[in-house]
């Protein structure tokens, strides 16, 4: 056998294990997603459009309200997810049904003016406080949130970025399950 033919063995047998890779890891990833979304009318529906290009933490924790689901929907039927007008309104329905804003908002800690007067110069220039408010997302979900909008052209530079995540995360961090 050739050398250029043993190579291009090589490569199909190398195509092949990562293509089967890739299967197999994208089966799991959509069952543990499937776990983390409660049963009810509109969560298979959240399963097929929505949790096909993220993961379910990004929904579950972002306790929004009513309109606010309808904003993050409509946001991401604009950014491409193929959902129909009779579809939206079950999403609606469901994400505003399990995943409603908890008890009243903490209050900013000691400490963070730093923190707070970043997210107040930087960020409530193009979002509405209660949008932050109810997400209540962990500290690398913070993180990931204030490095996208940093992607889409939000003016926070490298220093501002730490004091920001801390500030965020301590204020608008999750809450315990129980506080529902």
């Amino acid at each position: 056998m050739s050398k250029r033919k043993s190579n291009l063995i090589k490569l199909s047998f190398a195509m092949a294990a990562a293509i089967l890779a890739a299967s197999i890891s994208l089966g799991t990833t959509t069952s543990a997603a499937q776990q983390d979304l409660p049963e009810g009318k509109g969560a298979e529906l959240a399963r097929d459009k929505c949790v096909t290009c993220h993961e379910a933490d990004v929904i579950v924790a972002q306790r929004l309200s009513r309109q606010g689901w309808t904003r993050e929907v409509e946001k991401m039927i604009r950014w491409g997810a193929p959902v129909s007008d009779s579809e939206k309104e079950v999403l609606v329905d469901y994400f505003a049904a399990h995943f409603k804003p908890r008890s009243a908002v903490t209050q900013p800690t000691a400490g963070d003016s730093q923190g707070k007067q970043i997210f107040e110069e930087k960020c409530l220039v193009c979002h509405e406080a209660d949008l932050t408010q109810q997400q209540r997302l962990s500290r690398p979900g913070w993180t990931r949130e204030v490095e996208k909008m940093i992607r889409w052209g939000a003016a926070v530079t490298d220093a501002e970025k730490g004091p920001l995540v801390d500030y965020l995360s301590r204020n608008f961090g999750p809450r315990p399950l129980n506080n529902r």
